[in-house]
């Protein structure tokens, strides 16, 4: 593993960046712009009917959100002129071949200019209709590593993966590639190009007898949870994903090929400020609702360790790795997380996220501030069915037999039924990482640190080791203030 100045290495390089108006592509983006305005140019995939309505949606969602505050300050009257020069926008999906650029003329340009391919795009919804998933989480990487083949002076392809591909595994899990075609399910052969044909019969079949939106969504839906636990994922998303990383293994060839996998992606620690949040990631549902004074509940093995990383260290690990593999023919894999070197606890958070809403209350529709209590956490998934049971169901039944007799409790029947629904819906999808056991070895992270250390200037500019934060402090003034305001006030 080479040891190269980032800064030296960015300069003069002209990058794809697939799914930028993403959280993490924008992070990364802001940070390129930032720090190396000599980059030689960016080429920005969207989704977009056209190159103007894809340059549109850059300057909407990403050049004039808050995170690119400090590079419009820097530039100041020269932002539209400098984006102009650095930024290209490509109307296209990489659900397509050629990632869907029609435009030959621009194709041609990318394949001849590109050095390196970063894959940011993704479906990330646990439980995404199966077609969507797997033609952008599955099918996307196979695209995108079929763009970048084409692309002369290519250096590497980076693909942003996830942490728990690796299912719900204990113990200590190795930064090892995915076996093709292996399910985590030893008893199941997985096919991957089989799953491709019973989405299509799956389809057909629905289109054949008139299913309406609805139907055909939650039949997809459904199909891509079953798929998944069928052969030992707990959702579509992270079945998807590890799929993704089958075809890139199996199809590379001589690519060279880094792999990040980041576990739970949370605010910014320190770049290009602190706090930097978009939407309700994987345990803000959970920190908002707990804030807005509706979650009181919770199924979770409350000694379990929640691997969080600030979505600014992921971006750093990203730069570093590209830097350190250069020239390389080989794959490599990171772990980007916290669990192995400074673990937090589920407790932990609770005890943070009550201690922050106590201290700085949100305020409910009428104007009063929303008192917190403590979450009631039940360590068996027994206990809180029985508990569901005998405080919702139980109760529910009764509802309804009155119902009968008055229609007007009927629409309150429906609603509390949904209700019920849905939370066994998402206690189900979150299940596996409230009492996920698993701790990410992350020696090639730990041995790409150790690298970039020589120059100690440049391994704090690109920062990406947890041992460093103090949780209490960043989930209090950092994470949690972040996320009341640039999500829930918003």
């Amino acid at each position: 593993m080479a040891s190269v100045s980032p800064l030296k290495f960015l300069k003069d390089k002209t990058i794809l960046v697939t799914g930028a108006t993403g959280f993490l592509a924008k992070v990364f983006v802001e940070k390129i712009l930032r720090i190396q305005p000599n980059v030689k140019k960016l080429y920005l995939l969207v989704r977009a009917r056209d190159s103007n309505f894809a340059m549109k949606r850059i300057f909407d969602e990403v050049v004039e959100t808050e995170l690119f505050r400090v590079v419009r300050d820097e530039l100041g009257v020269n932002l539209k002129s400098f984006i102009s020069e650095k930024i290209v926008a490509v109307a296209g999906d990489v659900s397509d071949t050629n990632l869907g650029v029609k435009d030959s003329k621009l194709m041609e340009e990318m394949w001849t200019e590109i050095d390196l391919v970063l894959n940011f795009a993704a479906i990330t919804n646990f439980d995404e209709r199966y077609d969507y998933a797997y033609k952008v989480n599955t099918m996307g990487a196979f695209n995108v590593l079929n763009f970048a083949k084409n692309c002369i002076k290519i250096n590497m392809l980076v693909h942003v993966s996830t942490a728990y591909v690796c299912g719900e595994r204990s113990g200590l899990i190795p930064e090892n590639p995915i076996n093709f075609d292996e399910a985590l399910k030893k008893t199941c052969k997985l096919e991957i190009t089989k799953e491709k044909e019973l989405i299509e019969e799956k389809l057909n079949q629905l289109q054949a007898k008139g299913s309406g939106q609805n139907e055909l969504a939650s039949t997809m839906t459904d199909l891509g949870i079953n798929r998944a636990t069928f052969y030992g994922w707990p959702n579509t998303y992270v079945f998807t994903k590890a799929m993704g990383e089958m075809m890139l293994g199996k199809y590379r060839e001589n690519m060279p090929l880094v792999i990040i996998r980041p576990t739970m992606i949370t605010s910014t620690f320190a770049e290009p400020f602190p706090g930097w949040i978009e939407g309700l990631r994987t345990i803000d549902g959970a920190i908002a609702g707990y804030g807005k004074g509706k979650l009181k509940f919770l199924l979770a093995n409350t000694k379990s360790i929640l691997d969080v990383i600030p979505a600014d260290m992921v971006v750093n690990s990203i730069i570093m790795a590209m830097a350190a593999n250069t020239q390389q023919n080989s794959q490599i894999i990171y772990h980007i997380g916290s669990s192995r070197t400074n673990p937090i606890k589920m407790t932990d958070i609770h005890k943070f996220m009550r201690q922050y809403f106590i201290e700085h209350p949100l305020i409910n529709k009428y104007g009063k501030p929303v008192k917190v209590c403590k979450i009631r956490f039940f360590n068996t998934p027994a206990s809180f069915h029985t508990w569901i049971r005998i405080s919702y169901v139980m109760p529910l039944k009764v509802l309804k037999l009155i119902s009968i007799f008055n229609k007007s409790y009927r629409d309150i029947c429906i609603d509390h039924d949904k209700k019920i629904k849905f939370v066994i819906r998402l206690v189900k999808l979150y299940k596996p990482y409230m009492f996920f056991r698993g701790i990410f070895d992350n020696t090639n992270s730990q041995n790409l640190r150790l690298t970039m250390e020589e120059n100690a200037q440049e391994a704090n500019a690109f920062n990406f080791d947890p041992k460093g934060i103090d949780w209490e402090d960043y989930f209090i003034n950092t994470h949690i203030a972040g996320l009341v305001k640039y999500v829930l006030k918003q």
